[in-house]
């Protein structure tokens, strides 16, 4: 593989990843995999950011596993009577760069021995932690650097989602030494032209 993957990851659920990783498909043109989609499979992650997508150059790959239940994998597959075996999840090939969304946070198990930090070691990317201004925000954003940094995962740099909080994202960005590769404000339309213009707040 010619580019390092990019794991969008978060600091908790419902963050913004499939939001973000949308409008990263758009700015880069990458293509998009998700390897493992926990319920509404009918309206999957998958689905979403293609519908959002403009541009005739990413590739949407298909997801490893496809649960049909919407909680966490390890508890979706159980219900499903299956077991997830991480040693079958392995990234699609492509000469293009690739973007990983995962499933919740880093620690959200996918079986009893492997968490989703443990796939973006396997699949040896490069995160981008995506945090959103709320009490309690910096905890868990500085937790889930630390852990990257523990497990030697090389960080590309956090991405802000929602409310500007100025103070918050300063103090993050000098503790962590971790670059800030912006924010995305409050979209009152997600559509693909919004999707589009969002890429201007991204530095990468």
């Amino acid at each position: 593989m010619k580019y390092k993957p990019l794991f969008v990851t978060g600091i908790g659920t419902d963050i913004g990843k499939t939001l973000i990783s949308a409008i990263l498909v758009e700015k880069l043109k990458c293509d998009y995999w998700k390897p493992v989609q926990s319920g509404d499979l009918d309206n999957s992650d998958s689905m979403k950011v293609q519908r959002l997508i403009s541009n005739n150059t990413s590739v949407f790959h298909t997801e490893a596993y496809r649960l049909t239940q919407p909680y966490s994998p390890h508890k979706s597959a159980a219900l499903d009577g299956i077991e997830i075996d991480e040693k079958t999840i392995t990234a699609p090939k492509t000469d293009n760069q690739l973007l990983i969304e995962g499933a919740g946070g880093l620690m959200v198990p996918l079986n009893d021995h492997f968490l989703i930090i443990d796939l973006i070691q396997q699949l040896q990317a490069e995160a981008i932690l995506v945090s959103k201004n709320y009490l309690g925000s910096i905890n868990h954003t500085l937790l889930s650097i630390e852990a990257l940094k523990q497990r030697g995962i090389p960080v590309k740099g956090i991405i802000f989602n929602g409310e500007k909080n100025a103070s918050t994202e300063d103090y993050i960005s000098a503790y962590t030494q971790i670059k800030h590769l912006g924010r995305i404000p409050e979209l009152s339309v997600v559509d693909k032209k919004t999707i589009a213009d969002a890429g201007k707040y991204i530095s990468l």
